[in-house]
């Protein structure tokens, strides 16, 4: 009998615990930005579509797969489908963790500027020059080995050391997030800036792009589709409910969201309303380290609530990159590894794949920094990741899965033949999303379009994801071999038996 499994000790630590998974950076700065360049309100009802027509279905998914295998993506996968497909489990953990190398170098920038927010650094001096006198030199490989250190401590504690680390962090954050976008509606002028966010046009919703947009933003903020939502839902409570738990985590990672796009776009309507457009088209890390330092240089006590914003910003890639480490660590002690030394190879490995991304490292004359093109090809990889997801339960049998594993005797709420549907239609987003990302970026040449390491084209996501592809089907039957061969492989607090195949 293989040892049992840790579980979370209330629904409420599962709940925060998710809620930190799913809000991180790109909620605080993504969303914003993003929402300001698509039509304020028109975008939000793009992208409350999507939530019930991405996230929420795939966070059901992954909740329920979760619960019913105790295992991490690989393991999951080989039990929902069969063996023959272990390699998508693979894949999803590999983007994952892949993610987790260049996060932390995030989360670094975020402690940075905290401090220096808490010191009096910035915005006395010019944000920009702050910024560019930072990033890509070795203090950022200090910072991305401090955020790494403070992650691995949580995950070293185990599920009750991430219960107990999220019961402080998400509050706080969600504490910092009301007291910012309270302070940012009482500017004068801001009113302007909450109309544009929650003011629709009808006109623009025939536009394409907006919806695309939306979709894209649900797909990267929610954390739907990455994983570690199933890897979570390992430690739940055999008793636990999956359904209502998703939507709970889908509406309350898309309410921060909103908050801190009432923050954000409040503020700059009210001190800065003709420099809008520049900040909307300033991309993430511009709008994060740059401008909103000069935004809150201009507002009464902007000193205080800049380093109550770094502050926020710093609780929201902690929590997320501690949920990036404990998802190949799972994967690792699920192929009979311990938990200790899973999790140190994991934090060597996440801090030595991090250096490059740390240092803007490349080594191809010309291109673009490493950590660009990192994101962008991992990004773009999380749209397959949803694929594989929804395949899964497509080829185990649709309804026979959600009525097995979803709609149990212990659920709150009945999930209906909708939910089908919606997982085949994530199939079909997936497969638009990534078309569109790389129709975006082709290249004005051949050459230029088949560049490695540039930031954006299509050549380095294909080349990159060719060969971890590869590699993975080539590995596909001795990871199989070795995951059935675990004691590990089963587990007892609340497993089924899924291996049907």
């Amino acid at each position: 009998m293989a040892p049992k499994i840790e579980v979370f000790s209330s629904r409420w630590g599962m709940l925060l615990a998710m809620l930190g998974m799913a809000v991180g950076t790109g909620n605080i700065w993504r969303f914003p930005r993003v929402a300001a360049s698509n039509g304020g309100g028109s975008f939000l009802v793009a992208w409350l579509v999507f939530l019930m027509l991405w996230s929420v279905p795939l966070l059901i998914l992954e909740f329920g797969m979760g619960k019913a295998t105790r295992s991490g993506a690989i393991g999951a996968f080989m039990k929902t489908v069969g063996v023959k497909f272990t390699w998508m489990g693979s894949w999803i953990a590999f983007v994952a963790a892949a993610i987790m190398c260049y996060y932390s170098v995030v989360m670094g920038w975020t402690l940075r500027f905290f401090l220096a927010s808490l010191q009096g650094e910035i915005p006395t001096v010019i944000p920009e020059a702050f910024w560019e006198n930072f990033a890509g030199t070795p203090w950022a490989l200090v910072t991305h080995a401090i955020a790494m250190g403070m992650a691995i401590f949580v995950v070293s504690k185990g599920v009750k050391g991430i219960e107990r680390a999220t019961k402080i962090l998400i509050p706080g954050l969600i504490i910092l997030i009301v007291v910012l976008a309270i302070r940012a509606v009482t500017l004068p002028g801001a009113m302007e800036g909450i109309a544009f966010l929650f003011t629709p046009k009808l006109s623009e919703l025939t536009d394409a792009r907006i919806w695309l947009e939306a979709l894209t933003q649900n797909a990267w903020d929610t954390g739907a589709g990455w994983g570690l939502v199933l890897t979570y839902a390992v430690y739940m409570r055999s008793r636990e409910d999956t359904a209502l738990n998703a939507f709970v985590i889908g509406f309350g990672n898309n309410a921060i969201s909103l908050l801190a796009g009432i923050m954000v776009l409040g503020t700059v309507f009210s001190v800065m309303p003709d420099a809008s457009a520049q900040i909307v088209g300033a991309g993430n890390e511009g709008l994060t380290f740059i401008w909103v330092p000069q935004l809150f240089s201009l507002i009464p006590g902007g000193q205080f609530f800049m380093a109550l914003f770094f502050m926020a910003l710093l609780f929201a890639a902690w929590t997320s990159l501690v949920a990036l480490i404990e998802l190949p660590s799972r994967i690792l002690i699920d192929l009979g590894m311990s938990r200790s030394r899973a999790i140190a190879l994991v934090g060597v490995a996440g801090f030595l794949f991090g250096v490059p991304s740390a240092l803007n490292w490349t080594d191809t004359p010309g291109a673009g920094p490493f950590f660009a093109n990192q994101d962008w090809v991992w990004g773009v990889g999380l749209m397959l990741s949803g694929f594989f997801f929804a395949f899964a339960v497509l080829k185990y049998g649709i309804k026979e899965w959600r009525e097995r594993y979803i709609n149990t005797g212990d659920s709150d709420i009945y999930i209906g033949a909708w939910w089908d549907w919606a997982i085949r239609l994530v199939m079909v987003e997936s497969v638009v999303l990534m078309i569109w990302w790389l129709y975006q970026v082709q290249g004005e040449s051949f050459q230029e379009t088949w560049t490695l390491f540039s930031p954006l084209n299509i050549g380095t996501v294909l080349i990159q994801w060719c060969i971890v592809l590869t590699i993975l089907l080539i590995s596909n039957k001795w990871l199989s071999k070795k995951m059935l061969m675990s004691k590990f492989s089963s587990d007892g607090e609340g497993s089924t038996d899924l291996l049907k195949h």
